[in-house]
């Protein structure tokens, strides 16, 4: 993530994760997340709060470990991109919006504890290098020839 759009943010998931599949097969996740926004009004010393509305997209192995381990209400990390997708409605009017897709989402633990279960690494599971998302840790194979680039010397957690 060279390319300077990179986006770290912290908030309440606002709505269970919905999984889908792609025709070719790719599952991708949404959720809402709610970041607030607090500080404190310099005239009147009184505190102020704004919150702000993010959609999350997931893809691969991180949309469905989103979407076995995140409920509406979890307190999460999100670590991705932002990115802007326009359409045009029935009506021919045009729309947009930016949402942000997830390189990492993971539980907050200021305020919870949590316990980190690794899944088995799946068949054809690149670690999300190639497909535009992913991530989520698997159980790593012994180093081999094939594996993904840069995959074998670093641990995911």
């Amino acid at each position: 993530m060279a390319n300077g759009n990179n986006v770290t943010v912290v908030g309440n998931c606002t709505r269970d994760p919905e999984l889908r599949f792609t025709a070719g097969g790719q599952a991708v996740a949404s959720f809402g997340l709610a970041v607030n926004r607090r500080w404190q009004n310099r005239q009147t010393n009184e505190w102020e709060e704004a919150v702000s509305f993010f959609d999350v997209t997931c893809w691969a192995q991180l949309a469905e470990n989103v979407a076995e381990s995140i409920t509406k209400g979890s307190r999460l990390i999100v670590s991705g991109r932002l990115d802007q997708r326009s359409w045009e409605t029935q009506d021919g009017d045009k729309r947009s919006k930016i949402e942000i897709v997830a390189d990492e989402v993971g539980p907050s633990l200021t305020y919870a504890t949590a316990q980190v279960v690794r899944n088995e690494r799946r068949e054809g599971f690149d670690g999300g290098k190639s497909s535009g998302g992913g991530g989520g840790g698997g159980s790593r194979p012994a180093p081999s020839n094939n594996s993904p680039a840069g995959y074998d010397d670093e641990e995911p957690f």
